[in-house]
């Protein structure tokens, strides 16, 4: 299997590893329904970006200097700080699994951007491959009677176009000589979780008291979903093409459903089994290989006899 010019087997392990991101990410809707309290989504945004910041902040002991100090905070608002908000706000307002369909739209904002920031010139197959995949998680996660909000759909479009050229900045920017990806994780998480701090503080409040089970949610997010997940995320970026990288992000709400049929016991219909085959589908197409550049057939240059050499005068 040849991946998008890396052919080799430490690509396809790469992307393996990189695929658990996402699918660790379904499993947040389980643990937020089960074990978080209701309706604090900036709070919770808030708990699982700032402490898993300052934790790996503090297992590096790496901060960024000089231009990384504003490139932080950019990666950061967009990859964090603003990517959390509008995609709880987002779910909040759109019933349905509208919100989720709206993130599937991610991969193709996605080459979008990679064309504009990446010179990457998006091919027939991987706008097929972000359709398609689209239309899986459609099936997925829509129901009948779901019914479209403007400020939600803002906010989805808006979330997965906010995520999607964090993805794409991620990897054009690279990282320091000698930062590795933990740090740049930690400098991402921190920025953006100081960035939801006022937000959350001025639209909920006061934090609300937590329950054993609340605490448990919210590690399990913080360590496993946030610090360790976004750090195979954000090694996989530098190491993959950022749009292969974004293609991943369609097995979050396959993930969630497959969750909430084993976990909390929901059916799954012949309908949705059907969108996850396509999702996955879009999955694997949009891991293929850039088509190469032409280049413009310069005919050859006529063969000259050679010159006869010049007669000695006499």
């Amino acid at each position: 299997m040849r991946i998008a010019n890396h052919g080799s087997l430490p690509a396809v392990g790469t992307l393996a590893l990189t695929a658990l991101t996402p699918l660790v990410w379904g499993s947040t809707y389980a643990v937020t329904t089960e074990f978080l309290p209701p309706d604090r989504p900036l709070f919770t945004a808030l708990t699982r970006a700032l402490p898993a910041g300052l934790a790996l902040l503090a297992v590096t002991r790496v901060l960024p200097r000089g231009v990384w100090v504003w490139r932080a905070a950019v990666l950061g608002a967009l990859n964090i700080g603003a990517f959390f908000p509008l995609l709880f706000l987002a779910a909040y307002r759109l019933p349905g699994g509208v919100a989720a369909v709206l993130g599937a739209v991610g991969p193709l904002f996605a080459l979008a951007f990679a064309a504009l920031l990446l010179a990457e010139r998006p091919t027939a197959r991987k706008v097929l491959a972000g359709l398609v995949g689209l239309l899986g998680v459609g099936l997925v996660v829509l129901r009948a009677e779901a019914r479209l909000d403007m400020v939600g759909v803002l906010a989805g479009l808006v979330g997965a176009a906010s995520m999607s050229a964090g993805t794409v900045l991620t990897k054009r920017w690279g990282r320091p000589e000698g930062v590795g990806a933990l740090a740049l994780t930690g400098w991402q998480l921190t920025a953006g979780g100081l960035l939801l701090v006022p937000v959350a503080l001025l639209v909920e409040g006061a934090p609300p008291a937590l329950s054993g089970e609340n605490l448990l949610g919210y590690a399990y997010l913080g360590i496993v979903g946030t610090a360790l997940g976004y750090w195979i995320w954000f090694r996989g970026i530098s190491r993959l093409p950022a749009t292969s990288v974004a293609f991943l992000a369609l097995l979050s709400p396959v993930s969630a459903a497959v969750i909430g049929w084993a976990a909390l016991g929901q059916a799954l219909s012949p309908v949705q089994l059907l969108g996850m085959v396509l999702a996955l589908g879009g999955t694997l197409l949009g891991q293929a290989p850039a088509a190469p550049a032409r280049r413009a057939e310069v005919p050859p240059e006529p063969v000259r006899p050679p010159a006869e050499p010049a007669r000695p005068s006499r």
